[in-house]
């Protein structure tokens, strides 16, 4: 299985998201586990603060959730320069 590696976060913006659903991370976890993606209250913190990289299922699965758009994810960030941030 694939994963995403956050070499930017994009926890912050699911934070956004959720509380703007006025969901908690449990009612998060228990609406993944509800489309067959059972995920840990801790496991899904871990992302929003951008210590866990993402499967892209569990992303999907996010964006149904959380009822909205990957431009909302998204939103905000830009890629790292490689050449100016010397990311390999």
């Amino acid at each position: 299985m694939a994963k995403i590696l956050q070499d930017i976060s994009i926890g912050n913006n699911l934070q956004r998201i959720r509380k703007m659903r006025g969901l908690t991370q449990n009612d998060v976890c228990a609406r993944m586990a509800s489309l067959g993606r059972p995920m840990l209250q801790s496991t899904y913190a871990q992302i929003e603060t951008g210590a866990r990289n993402i499967f892209i299922s569990d992303l999907i699965a996010l964006r149904t959730v959380l009822n909205t758009q990957y431009d909302e994810i998204f939103k905000g960030l830009s890629p790292i320069n490689k050449y100016e941030q010397g990311v390999e």
